[in-house]
């Protein structure tokens, strides 16, 4: 997954005395909302040359914040910023070019600028810059070098490079394999709110890896994620109600979990939740429902799903298997591929 950082918010830079009434004003503007007004105290300094206004004044373009959103605007504004040093512009700099926004797709300009950004100590573009060298992108690959700039970001508290370096740790990528740093990192995040750390907490949990085995720790942390939209953990949560692990056996929460996971388009949740409706568990049984889900799992090309849709079809009749179609192409039509 990757995960461009940029700050779109006003980017603070020290400012001379001359200008800091103005300054202040445009900042306290911005701040209530009053993007008007922001404008018209920021854009005199930042034509004269001020870089945290000439950085705000990006980030109002890229944002659409009192101007139409113009992304090559944006990236003129960033780029006179950054030349003057500012961290923050170098930063939405290199990321203008990693997403080709406003300027021409450009990983190699990309890390240049996250790098300078980096070397300032902005832990955005330091876990920026370990990304890329995680991906060979605009720098050769090099697993030893995105770890160092991963945990530099990770030491600052950047809740998104504490979540990579777990992974790092569990996968033993630039580091050794050590699964207690791993539910180290991966605490510190999930504490944070990151919702794919929690749920790699709560799958350490589960499994004793790195931690003490403890269910019900893990559906604490597994909850937590589900609860922030995250499919993978909706699934298992739906599971863990299903089997009754750190939980209650309770098959209607299992349905309620698995459900909101198989409408996000996790296969594996609309196999188990037509299986489901074919057996009457935790939901009424329902033939037509279940073709239905199956029909989608088994269109995204899970293993075994075709046969378990065709057994539950022949118990069905032809009306009840066009209308398991007929819900199914709606289902698509509804959510299509992002």
């Amino acid at each position: 997954m990757r995960a461009w950082i940029i700050a779109l918010v006003l980017l603070l830079t020290p400012v001379a005395a001359s200008g800091e009434d103005a300054w202040q004003e445009g900042l306290d503007a911005y701040i209530r909302g009053d993007y008007a007004t922001a404008l018209l105290k920021l854009r005199p300094l930042a034509e004269q040359g001020h870089a945290g206004a000439q950085a705000s004044l990006g980030a109002m373009y890229a944002r659409g914040r009192g101007v139409p959103r113009d992304d090559a605007e944006a990236a003129r504004w960033y780029r006179l910023a950054a030349e003057q040093g500012d961290a923050k512009a170098q930063n939405a700099l290199g990321t203008m070019y990693a997403d080709g926004e406003g300027v021409p797709q450009n990983f190699a300009e990309a890390a240049k600028w996250w790098r300078l950004a980096a070397e300032q100590g902005y832990a955005a573009a330091q876990f920026n810059l370990g990304l890329m060298y995680d991906y060979g992108e605009g720098v050769p690959e090099d697993d030893a070098e995105a770890a160092k700039w991963v945990r530099l970001a990770a030491e600052q508290g950047n809740a998104w490079a504490q979540y990579n370096l777990g992974l790092m740790y569990d996968d033993g990528l630039g580091v050794p394999r050590d699964d207690a740093e791993a539910a180290r990192w991966f605490r510190l995040a999930a504490e944070q709110g990151h919702a794919a750390a929690q749920f790699a907490l709560g799958v350490m949990y589960a499994i004793g890896e790195g931690v003490l085995e403890d269910d019900a720790e893990a559906a604490k942390w597994v909850r937590l994620a589900a609860e922030q939209g995250l499919a993978a953990a909706q699934f298992a949560l739906g599971a863990m109600y299903a089997e009754g692990q750190g939980v209650p056996q309770n098959f209607a929460e299992a349905a309620k979990w698995v459900r909101l996971a198989a409408e996000q388009g996790l296969a594996e949740a609309q196999y188990n939740l037509g299986t489901m409706y074919a057996i009457g568990e935790g939901v009424p049984q329902d033939y037509v429902l279940a073709h239905m889900w199956l029909n989608l799992a088994g269109s995204a090309g899970l293993a075994g799903v075709v046969e378990a849709r065709d057994t539950v079809a022949a118990r069905m009749t032809p009306d009840q298997i066009a209308e398991a179609q007929r819900l199914a192409n709606e289902w698509i039509a509804a959510h299509p591929p992002q």
